[in-house]
Parts: C-alpha cells; sequence; structure tokens
C-alpha cells in the first residue's frame, strides 16, 4: 500500500455561518445577531466563557452582514470603517487602547453602523479608564453565551468530519465525544488529525484509527486534554 505524506499545514478552521451550530446555548444570541437593525443605541455584546463560540458567531455575523472584523488585542489605531455593513470586535474586553475603541464606537455611531462586541464578561464589567467609554459601555445591550451542550457537541462534531468528507459511523463519533474534551477547540482539532492520519495510512476512520487519534492528542479516559488547569486552549 502506498503511503500518502500529507503536507505538515496547521488546521484550518472555517468560521463560517453555515458551520455555526445552534442550540440552546446560543440561540438567544443568535435571535438578536438576526436583526442589528434592532438594536438599542446600534450595539451589541455577547460575553461567555472561552470555548462558548464568540469568535465563531462574529465571524458569521461578519460574513452575513459584509462587515468589518476587528481583534481587540491589536486595536491600537482607528481604522477606515466601511460606508455601510457592521463591525465587530473580538475580544473587546482586552482592547489594545481604550482610546481607540471609544473612538471605534463614536465614529461607528454617527455613520449609523451596527457595532457587534464581544467579551467574557457583561461589557458593564470591562475596566476602562475612560468614563465616556465606561457609559458607552454600560448602556450597550448584552447577551450571554453558554458552553455548548452533548447535542450541539455532536453537531458540530459531524459537520466538522463532513467538512473534511470524512465518514465517520455514528458509534465511532459518540466514542471520539465520550472521550474528547468538551470544547469545539477539541473536536476541531481531532477533526484535522484524523483527516491527516487517514489520509496518510490510507484507512477507513474506525474507532482503532479513533483511538489512535486519541493518544496523539494526550486525552486522558476521563475526558481532560492533558493541560494544566486554567491553560488555554491552542487551536
Amino acid at each position: 500500500m502506498t503511503r500518502q505524506l500529507p503536507l505538515p499545514l496547521g488546521p484550518i478552521f472555517h468560521f463560517t455561518s453555515a458551520g455555526l451550530v445552534e442550540g440552546n446555548a446560543n440561540r438567544q444570541a443568535l435571535a438578536w445577531l438576526a436583526d442589528p437593525a434592532g438594536w438599542p443605541l446600534h450595539r451589541l455584546a455577547v460575553w461567555g466563557p472561552e470555548d462558548a463560540g464568540k469568535t465563531h458567531v462574529l465571524h458569521a455575523f461578519a460574513e452575513r452582514t459584509g462587515g468589518v472584523l476587528l481583534p481587540g488585542g491589536a486595536l491600537r489605531f482607528l481604522v477606515d470603517l466601511p460606508a455601510s455593513g457592521t463591525v465587530a470586535v473580538d475580544d473587546a474586553d482586552e482592547a489594545a487602547e481604550a482610546e481607540t475603541l471609544l473612538h471605534l464606537l463614536n465614529a461607528a455611531a454617527e455613520a449609523g453602523l451596527p457595532v457587534l462586541l464581544a467579551g467574557r464578561t457583561p461589557p458593564s464589567r470591562w475596566p476602562s479608564p475612560l468614563p465616556d467609554l465606561t457609559s458607552r459601555l454600560r448602556a450597550t445591550t448584552a447577551v450571554g453565551l453558554d458552553l455548548p451542550d452533548d447535542e450541539m457537541l455532536a453537531d458540530l462534531l459531524a459537520r466538522l468530519l463532513a467538512e473534511r468528507q470524512l465518514r465517520v459511523e455514528p458509534h465511532v463519533q459518540a466514542y471520539l465525544l465520550a472521550r474528547l474534551p468538551r470544547t469545539g477547540g477539541a473536536l476541531r482539532e481531532a477533526a484535522c488529525r484524523l483527516d491527516r492520519a487517514s489520509l496518510a495510512d490510507g484507512r477507513r476512520v474506525t474507532r482503532a484509527l479513533a483511538a489512535e487519534t486519541l493518544a496523539t492528542m494526550d486525552v486522558g479516559a476521563d475526558g481532560s486534554d492533558g493541560r494544566a488547569e486554567g491553560e488555554p486552549l491552542l487551536f
């Protein structure tokens, strides 16, 4: 059997509208995102813990509305805002410069552009040295995102495998779900590794290959992934 060598590329994750899984954890937020014209003050914030799907939500929103997506951690100067569409700021609670975030909110308000912010806590709790920014954040409507439930995780894994054209029997998917950490990042990493292993060896994705893949991820029998408590996921 000829062994195929996959290129040593890192996993590529597509945060698209089509790949966004809806469930109890994000249904309320998605309902708000469907009507940006109805946001009070043309602003909305989505907040929730790591791996609640905030980044995916922002990517899908920007894609659907023709919006600009900005990283809060690199927000050091005001970019030229579009004449139409929307503005989304990921990790807005960690904006590099409060002044720039304030100017962005003011400029978007003057242009009538809806602004979507994302952070780990409601914007009323974000630290700010600027009273004007604090008042704007406190006046921003906020909606929470929860961690995905079992149904959402199963749906996400099925979509990730389908994106890579991997045919995986339901019992193998259930085997993976029972042992992987309950995060989107872990599921994406598993799908990527399964794809690479299947391509390299020309094998179907069986339970045996799934077990081998889990071993390369250092996933314990209890579903832990070998990280120290508080250590971030890298994906």
